[in-house]
């Protein structure tokens, strides 16, 4: 049982206490007695509303289920569904033209394109490696990928004719981007630094930015386009620049301008316990001292951030380059609540209000440049708040950073908002939430696997969905990309903030991302989601191939996708599916929902590379875990299939799933014995219980048989 300090009524984690007074507060002017009174008001005043926003959400699920209950299918294009839905509240009045008025952002978020990694809080070296993806070697990405369009090498010595290949796709990509006026990159022989330009010269002489060593014999050049830094690594005596005409070893590139430090949904955060190791990362980050040591090559290997990057511009002056991401933090949505803190009454307290506060606090060293480094030389701290249903949900956001401002002596806005369009009363309602926001948002993004398990829960009732990957190509996935971007230009967020697509899902296939990703800068996007340091690399080609803002400026005016396709229920016509066809689609949704699954509740991890059912290694989150398990609950609630063939799924599945695993020594199998296995019980609960699950949201179950496990030791 946990120990608890109680400050007017609000109990908190007594080690939770003692984290904040001992490693937050000092070097804040902060004063811990202020802060944990206004700690306890913030709950206590706040927790009533954001349970009430719940019930709003249980209000109206109720209310469409009695709806589609009673006028079974597919609802006709726009009429009597679409008034049901506004009569009830589930759709706003549209809000009149307006501008975000958004200040203090910093470039990577407001006047850049590029990359942007996601990843999960509580491992540190994944932290550090994300931070430091800002540069990376695009020799290396293409080198040890597949990226080239063919297999990733096996590791070895170095392959010269493979090399060959890279270093001839880099100049390509060079003579793209920043070309020479007079000759390829291929053909160049050297490179310097000669009255102030480029030796050989540029065709456009703007694109150079600076570079490092000596004019004459430069150890790099670095060069500018579209916003983002391409430097030319150069070595002579480097086993790939000894061979190079120009001395090249290597293009580091400039990549993952922004990352997000996630506490949701690629973490397993449960308890107290959790948390504050979650907070600990977030303020290592903030202060700049987070390291992490491991053994590499069988030698002890020690990670920490990476410092800013000194230059020489053309003239001579000195300049500086940030050497990292700049970061945001994700808290967790209005639905969770923790055990960390409890109310007067005994209850858990809302975990998205101890975010807020905690994460906001933490960042105050960053404001205050008590580090070694500065996140934000704006001056903003930014969190990314997902899950919001509607903008009631988001103004509630709103009013609680406006507290944590007043409690913590921030001026108003310091805390900026990103919001997460992946609930489907929420991207019918955009223009709404943004205005909700209107002068502290940063940042919208669609997130299509939330997106998609949103939409098969507020439509259960409606009738069985088409596949799972069927759904992909369905109207109102179409219409919810466009909307977001066209939308979101349309509240003034081009030059301001950023509006940002999903996750690439597929590490180890960055030949496919190279091909398909680029089409997410050309929807107008400023940002894109990747799951890994040398993704950001590859994708960050994608930024120089678009010119992003001028594309935006391109589609400003096109008109924006009407509501009714996006309101267009993915719902099966016909359900002529063979035996063969739905226990195909059941084992693959049962094999994701496991292989996820049995990782969380048994070892405690939130976001991992899982094999899929064809053995391709997918970044997986709750947000893929929600689609697949809210898609069989479909299934078996129109009859499609039956409980038992979801059972013989699952055991057909957990013997897949345990073989995928039999490498991993931490690993408990639940074939032999599913009776036993807590993950095995949680994954069937998921998709028994998924059509009363709040939203068909998947944290209340793994909170809960996570906490088992942690109990029983």
């Amino acid at each position: 049982m946990s120990e608890y300090s109680t400050f007017d009524g609000v109990q908190v984690s007594a080690d939770l206490v003692e984290f904040i007074n001992a490693r937050v507060l000092p070097g804040l002017p902060v004063q811990a007695e202020t802060f944990w009174s206004g700690f306890a008001r913030l709950f206590t005043e706040l927790t009533p509303e954001n349970r009430d926003l719940l019930a709003v959400r249980d209000d109206l699920q109720q209310k469409i289920d009695t709806w589609h209950r009673e006028n079974p299918g597919k609802p006709a294009s726009g009429g009597a569904y679409t008034e049901f839905l506004k009569e009830i509240g589930y759709l706003k009045p549209e809000p009149g033209q307006f501008s975000i008025g958004t200040g203090n952002v910093d470039p990577e978020l407001a006047t850049t394109a590029g990359p942007q990694l996601v990843v999960p809080v509580l491992n540190a070296r994944f932290l550090l490696n994300a931070a430091n993806a800002r540069w990376g070697s695009l020799y290396d990405g293409l080198y040890g990928t597949d990226a080239l369009e063919e297999p990733a090498p096996n590791a070895g010595a170095y392959d010269p004719a493979r090399g060959a290949k890279v270093i001839a796709k880099a100049k390509a990509f060079l003579d793209d981007a920043v070309p020479l006026a007079n000759m390829s990159h291929g053909e160049a022989t050297g490179y310097a630094i000669v009255g102030g330009a480029l030796v050989p010269d540029l065709k456009d002489p703007s694109a150079l930015a600076g570079y490092t060593g000596s004019a004459a014999n430069p150890d790099s050049i670095l060069l500018k386009h579209n916003g983002l830094h391409i430097e030319l690594m150069l070595d002579r005596g480097h086993y790939v620049g000894k061979d190079d005409p120009a001395g090249l070893a290597d293009v580091t590139m400039e990549s993952a301008l922004t990352t997000i430090v996630d506490l949701e949904d690629s973490v397993a955060a449960v308890d107290a316990e959790d948390k504050i190791q979650a907070y600990a990362n977030w303020l290592g980050l903030m202060k700049g001292d987070l390291q992490e040591t491991f053994e590499k090559n069988g030698k002890p290997l020690t990670r920490r951030l990476a410092s800013d990057r000194n230059y020489s511009a053309a003239n001579g002056d000195g300049f500086t380059l940030p050497g990292r991401s700049v970061l945001l933090v994700r808290n967790v949505g209005h639905l969770m609540t923790t055990p960390a803190v409890r109310l007067a009454d005994g209850s858990e307290a809302p975990e998205g209000i101890l975010d807020g506060i905690i994460t906001s606090l933490i960042a105050m060293h960053d404001l205050g440049g008590n580090g070694d480094f500065r996140n934000s030389k704006a001056g903003s701290v930014y969190i990314v708040k997902p899950k919001m249903h509607g903008p009631d949900e988001v103004a509630f956001a709103n009013k609680l950073f406006d507290r944590v401002e007043d409690l913590l002596g921030l001026d108003r806005h310091t805390v900026k908002i990103g919001v997460m369009d992946e609930e489907r009363r929420t991207s019918a309602n955009l223009a709404g939430c943004i205005e909700a926001v209107r002068d502290r948002i940063v940042f919208i993004n669609t997130g299509f696997l939330d997106r998609t398990g949103d939409e098969i829960h507020t439509s259960m009732q409606a009738g069985a969905m088409i596949r799972k990957a069927d759904i992909k190509g369905s109207t109102w996935i179409d219409a919810y990309e466009k909307r977001n971007v066209s939308i979101g230009l349309a509240c003034g967020m081009s030059g301001r903030a950023q509006i940002g697509k999903g996750m690439w899902a597929a590490p180890d296939r960055m030949g496919d991302m190279l091909d398909q990703k680029i089409g997410h800068p050309m929807t107008g996007a400023n940002t894109a989601w990747v799951p890994s340091p040398t993704a950001a690399t590859l994708h960050a080609l994608h930024y120089h191939q678009v010119d992003v803002f001028a594309r935006q400026k391109e589609i400003a005016n096109d008109a924006t996708v009407s509501l009714d396709r996006l309101l267009d229920i993915p719902l099966a016509e016909g359900r002529n599916w063979t035996p063969e066809e739905i226990r195909d689609e059941l084992d693959n949704n049962a094999q994701g929902i496991l292989g996820y699954v049995v990782r969380w509740v048994d070892q405690g991890i939130g976001c991992s590379k899982v094999p899929d059912i064809h053995d391709i290694g997918l970044m997986e989150d709750r947000a893929t875990l929600r689609i697949s398990s809210q898609h069989i609950a479909n299934w078996l609630m129109h009859g499609v299939c039956t409980q038992d063939e979801v059972d013989a799924a699952l055991k057909r599945m957990a013997a897949k799933v345990d073989a995928q695993n039999a490498g991993d020594g931490a690993y408990q199998a639940m074939s032999g014995d599913p009776a036993s296995s807590l993950a095995y019980q949680a994954a069937r609960a998921l998709i028994v219980e998924g059509d009363v699950q709040p939203s068909g949201y998947t944290e209340p179950l793994l909170h809960a048989f996570r906490g088992k496990v942690k109990s029983a030791g």
